[in-house]
């Protein structure tokens, strides 16, 4: 944490330290998110992990939303199944609002991580610090056969819902393609961890302006020339660190199904 919290954030964080310190049962609190990729403003989630004692996790977690109550005043939470993290327990508190992610875990659950958190509080902070140094580490980057792979299914997916009407559904397709494949290809373009479409606009990674140009209103023609923005943008990602295989037929075959037959020329 190298630059001073919003004092909002900052004040919750201090609360749940004390918190949570006085609870036999917890081991550590640590943070990551914004807290390490850095950018925590006022706008930001806290992204805690909190480390629970072996013999005592069963009874914790049957008990984190008691944990989250005591935090602050909760106003909502829920677990977090549809991310793939069931110890994860998404939390908004307020007023004002403040959201707080809540990642109960053992000790042993750091040997392996996405990132390297920071401790906020540990019982025995260089058992922690030890463990953390041993961890493997490794952000859960995508290869370049896992976008292609998907890519043409996703693009056609989405093309097809939009000649058929349904353009609140390709909307969505557009929506889910950005976050899945073409932000994070940007990210790896930059050297940066994949993480969707987070920061893009930040760290000015859409310089083409194709990404911006996906994005499209309610209406058929826009539609599809969003759809077109995305595929010239994801070839141009592609060529970065191409697949070890092509999808045949591809784009040419997606254009002249979308109606671009002159774009289909033109890239022929």
């Amino acid at each position: 944490m190298t630059r001073p919290l919003p004092p909002a954030h900052a004040a919750f964080l201090d609360r749940a330290r004390g918190i949570l310190s006085a609870d036999p049962r917890i081991q550590a609190l640590l943070a990551g998110g914004s807290l390490v990729h850095g950018g925590m403003d006022a706008f930001s989630d806290l992204d805690f992990v909190v480390v629970v004692e072996e013999g005592a996790y069963a009874e914790v977690m049957a008990s984190r939303m008691e944990v989250a109550r005591r935090l602050g005043p909760l106003l909502s939470a829920f677990t977090g199944e549809h991310v793939g993290e069931p110890r994860l327990l998404i939390c908004l508190y307020g007023p004002g609002l403040l959201h707080i992610d809540l990642k109960f875990v053992t000790v042993a659950d750091l040997d392996r991580l996405v990132e390297r958190p920071v401790v906020l509080w540990a019982r025995d902070e260089r058992a922690v610090a030890e463990r953390l140094d041993r961890a493997e580490i490794s952000w859960p980057n995508r290869d370049p056969d896992w976008f292609e792979a998907r890519a043409w299914i996703w693009l056609h997916y989405g093309a097809a819902r939009a000649l058929r009407g349904e353009l609140f559904e390709a909307l969505g397709m557009l929506a889910f393609f950005r976050d899945q494949v073409l932000g994070p290809m940007l990210h790896r373009r930059a050297g940066r961890p994949q993480r969707g479409v987070r920061r893009i606009e930040a760290y000015g990674l859409d310089g083409t302006g194709l990404l911006a140009a996906s994005v499209a209103r309610h209406d058929l023609g826009s539609v599809k020339a969003g759809l077109v923005a995305a595929i010239e943008l994801y070839l141009a990602l592609r060529a970065d660190e191409p697949p070890r295989t092509e999808v045949k037929g591809m784009p040419q075959a997606l254009f002249e199904f979308l109606g671009y037959e002159a774009d289909t020329a033109a890239r022929s």
